[in-house]
């Protein structure tokens, strides 16, 4: 992957992602199977969720949505700092997120009561990779923007999740998840017009940049 169409991440100049990206890469572990295992985090999240709806079952799908992002920074600093790029890399870049966003935040819909939300959401999350892509295919640089990009519905579930599970211990309602799965569907709305316009306005200056 060229560095301009990489995900900004600060995490990547951590220490403890520095060491762990050193380790694997001396290790037998591939990038790609690093971002296998990022879907698989979000099944067991997803799993979770619809599963075993309770405070426990909601700090634990925090946890494998963490997880998830972990292996997400990781591939990537394995395969480019660590000298293991692969010709198919580029494939398992894209594909385990697509199904990681879409187990996550289905479950998320289902959870809250209201299935349409997750389904909506999912669609609009993978939209807005789908724009971000096709910014790229136009000879531009790949837009990662907000306000709803990976990280931050990632961020958003994560919270809603931890809110979720106090909530359920003392309430049993499940208003959080609703809240989640409401702005993850307009935040990831509003990304797409974001990334859309400014793919536009480069277009007409003529920038593919």
């Amino acid at each position: 992957m060229d560095e301009s169409n990489r995900r900004p991440i600060a995490a990547r100049s951590a220490g403890w992602a520095r060491r762990s990206a050193a380790a694997l890469a001396r290790s037998r572990i591939t990038p790609n199977k690093i971002s296998v295992a990022s879907a698989v985090f979000a099944a067991v999240g997803a799993a979770l969720l619809v599963y075993w709806p309770t405070w426990a079952g909601f700090v634990l799908c925090a946890l494998c949505v963490q997880l998830r992002l972990v292996c997400n920074l990781l591939d990537g600093m394995v395969a480019m700092e660590g000298g293991k790029k692969s010709a198919v890399g580029a494939l398992y870049n894209e594909f385990p997120d697509r199904v990681a966003d879409s187990l996550l935040i289905v479950a998320l819909g289902y959870a809250s009561g209201q299935p349409w939300l997750g389904w909506l959401g999912a669609l609009l999350a993978a939209l807005t990779a789908y724009v971000r892509l096709a910014g790229g295919s136009l000879g531009q640089t790949q837009d990662f923007r907000g306000p709803m990009a990976k990280q931050h519905r990632m961020a958003v579930l994560t919270l809603g999740c931890l809110i979720g599970a106090v909530e359920s211990a003392f309430t049993g309602t499940r208003w959080a998840l609703l809240i989640a799965a409401a702005l993850i569907v307009g935040g990831s709305a509003l990304t797409c017009v974001t990334r859309t316009l400014r793919i536009a306005e480069r277009l007409r200056n003529g920038n593919v940049a």
